[in-house]
């Protein structure tokens, strides 16, 4: 392409839940733009957005497609991004770094959890947003309620249609514009709404308007711009991208309100600011890929200033310099070398020795700190191994390379269970690692349900007394410990237990106290219910005796163990769980089948809520039973149902079930004997 001036160049993303058709209607912006000389199709496998295998297969978005394409006198650069919740950290960095949201919406569907999640994130950083209801000729159709759910949701007066559906269902054959001058019936009405909110933008306009009682067509769109900036408009316009209705003035509409990339729509930042129209180069990786075949691939969207090729750029993420090679502009798979990218663009660099996703570029260190992106916390969590000995380490380094491309997949080494925790989004999202990892790295994976982090905690006090005492040829080994076990609530921040010494008159010499501790140390870590670890207690050694030629450390050692555990059979045991807190999002149809199943989950409902148009139920519900709830969840609810976890506290086991995972510890200890 030619270089084109920043005023005309228009930078968005495509966002919204899975099936509302982002993708069809990016291939049909291609198309109509003469990318492309016949429309990809998701369902053919030839869309250039979808183009990757796994995407392929599954007939769905995964990652965030780069694209770009003329449009009038001016240039689009957008990224189509995946509505599944499995992959909401490809939508949400792509939201991140875009001028402008097109939230897209299927009108059968309606709004969906990824719908929601867009749009708080577009809100968090004030983006401005369109709105496009797609799939208008589908059977189940219903635009006007469609309409109506969003202007409740997000504002009467700020979510207005700029275009109305021409005929119903099967019948939908084109769209009205709304400020046109022949606007009757719904676009009439919406008419003087639209012409109403678009005065209010500015006090000049609210003036000419109560004077003259119209606008001119230059000072709408002057309005229109204002107001879409300011957040106080989100057009919402109507079509179909299967049959190419109402893309056209969706396209046009974007090219002559849209905000340029000079336009102060904010990012999110600690501190400083970023002046758009500098002459410095700025610049933010949005995505970063481990390509196989050219190794890592930073693409980045310019701010400001002009990126070069064959030049060097400074790291302020990291505080180091870059030397660059070839600009790559992308489009899909496809890579074409440029010499040069202005604001508004996106490019990608091949093999940056030190730069990675959220690192900010540019011809010189930038003093202003962009926020950091929150994630969702992830909600499905497997044990990985490798399923052959000796690969643990190839394991390892592949799960990091998948983890700093996406920040919504986590690995953890739990030193109590001594398993590695693998969690992401959604089973989709973990089938995929699991598949890249036997493509990419060559290590194949195995999964298992977690165990459970339980904890161990006493109800009583309980005391009891150990002696130590061997004898086998020269120096033995004596040790008595008189030690209490008392329960403790600690404040918050301090440690989950206390260690204290009521010894005297030398019962017990001083240089042998700090044995004890460690003894309490170690033990509590594979308490006696179910090897979990002992917490909110306070262990008090209080008497004992020890011999001046066979006492020693160990000796005291090996007895705190043994009265640790006598004393906490004496204090009433019990075994606590962790329990977290879910809000669940799903259509209101759904509300028996998920109140029924959290009941089967030992969960409790807390509240109901609506959000957006669909219902919001808040539970608590064990740990232990949250495993398998996303893959029951996306059954209950046909995939329209999302949910976010954290953890809330311990509660104790019930009796039954603590039971059975004594029995299943003490099976355990069996078998290893």
């Amino acid at each position: 392409m030619k270089n084109c001036a920043p005023e005309k160049i228009r930078n968005f993303v495509l966002a919204g839940h899975a099936g509302s058709g982002k993708t069809t209607l990016a291939d049909l912006m291609l198309f109509k733009a003469g990318i492309v000389g016949r429309q990809g199709s998701v369902d053919n496998g030839t869309s250039v957005s979808d183009f990757r295998k796994e995407e392929q297969e599954k007939k769905s978005s995964i990652y965030t497609s780069v694209l770009h394409l003329p449009w009038k006198d001016g240039h689009f650069f957008f990224l189509d991004t995946p509505g599944n919740s499995d992959f909401c950290g490809e939508a949400i960095n792509a939201i991140n770094i875009s001028d402008m949201m097109i939230l897209v919406i299927d009108a059968n569907l309606g709004i969906g959890p990824g719908t929601i999640r867009a749009w708080k994130h577009a809100e968090e950083r004030k983006l401005p947003r369109m709105i496009f209801i797609n799939g208008c000729d589908r059977d189940q159709a219903d635009v006007a309620g469609l309409v109506e759910i969003l202007r409740e949701s997000y504002g009467k007066t700020k979510c207005i249609p700029c275009t109305v559906p021409v005929g119903e269902k099967a019948q939908f054959s084109a769209v009205s514009k709304v400020l046109s001058d022949d606007a009757s019936g719904d676009a009439a009405n919406y008419k003087q709404e639209l012409t109403d909110a678009i005065a209010e933008s500015d006090e000049e306009l609210m003036e000419k308007y109560l004077d003259a009682g119209e606008l001119s067509a230059e000072e709408l769109v002057k309005g229109f711009r204002k107001g879409l900036m300011a957040g106080e408009l989100f057009p919402i316009f109507c079509g179909s991208s299967a049959k190419d209705i109402g893309v056209a003035e969706l396209m046009d509409a974007i090219m002559e309100l849209g905000p340029t990339p000079l336009d102060p729509v904010p990012f999110r930042l600690d501190e400083g600011e970023i002046d758009r129209t500098a002459a410095d180069s700025v610049g933010y990786v949005f995505k970063s890929v481990n390509d196989s075949f050219i190794g890592q691939m930073n693409y980045i969207r310019i701010i400001s200033g002009t990126f070069a090729s064959n030049s060097e750029l400074v790291n302020s993420t990291k505080s180091g310099n870059e030397r660059i090679g070839n600009l790559l502009q992308i489009q899909g798979k496809d890579q074409a070398v440029v010499e040069n990218a202005g604001p508004g663009e996106f490019i990608a660099i091949a093999k940056l020795k030190n730069t990675g996703l959220n690192d900010v570029l540019g011809s010189k260190p930038v003093s202003a700190k962009f926020s950091a992106i929150v994630y969702p916390q992830p909600t499905t969590i497997y044990a990985a191994s490798a399923t052959k000995k000796g690969e643990e380490d190839k394991l390892a380094q592949g799960l990091a390379k998948l983890a700093a491309e996406d920040p919504t997949i986590s690995i953890v080494r739990d030193t109590e269970t001594k398993q590695t925790i693998l969690s992401g989004m959604g089973d989709q999202q973990i089938n995929l690692i699991v598949d890249r990892l036997k493509n990419e790295s060559k290590v194949e994976v195995t999964l298992e349900t977690p165990k459970i982090p339980y904890r161990e905690t006493i109800t009583m006090t309980g005391s009891a007394v150990y002696r130590h005492k061997k004898q086998s040829g020269g120096h033995g080994q004596f040790a008595e410990v008189q030690m209490r076990l008392e329960p403790y609530e600690p404040a918050e921040g301090e440690p989950d237990f206390v260690f204290a010494s009521e010894v005297v008159g030398g019962n017990i010499p001083k240089n042998f106290i700090p044995a004890i501790e460690k003894g309490v140390n170690e033990t509590r870590l594979n308490g006696p219910l179910s090897g979990s670890m002992v917490t909110n207690f306070k262990a008090v050694v209080f008497d004992g005796k020890y011999h001046p030629v066979d006492s020693s450390e160990m000796a005291f050692k090996i007895a705190t163990r043994r009265a640790f555990r006598d004393a906490m059979a004496k204090a009433k045991p019990m075994l606590l769980e962790p329990i977290m807190t879910l809000k669940i999002i799903f259509p209101e149809v759904y509300m028996g089948a998920i109140s029924g199943d959290l009941n089967s989950r030992r969960g409790r409902i807390l509240g109901m809520d609506r959000e957006d148009g669909l219902q919001v139920v808040n539970a608590e519900v064990p740990l232990a039973e949250v495993y398998s709830y996303p893959m029951q969840l996306r059954s209950m609810t046909q995939g329209r149902g999302s949910f976010e976890m954290k953890f809330e506290r311990r509660d104790p086991v019930p009796k039954a079930i603590a039971d059975k995972i004594q029995a299943a510890m003490a099976a355990e200890d069996e078998d290893e004997e």
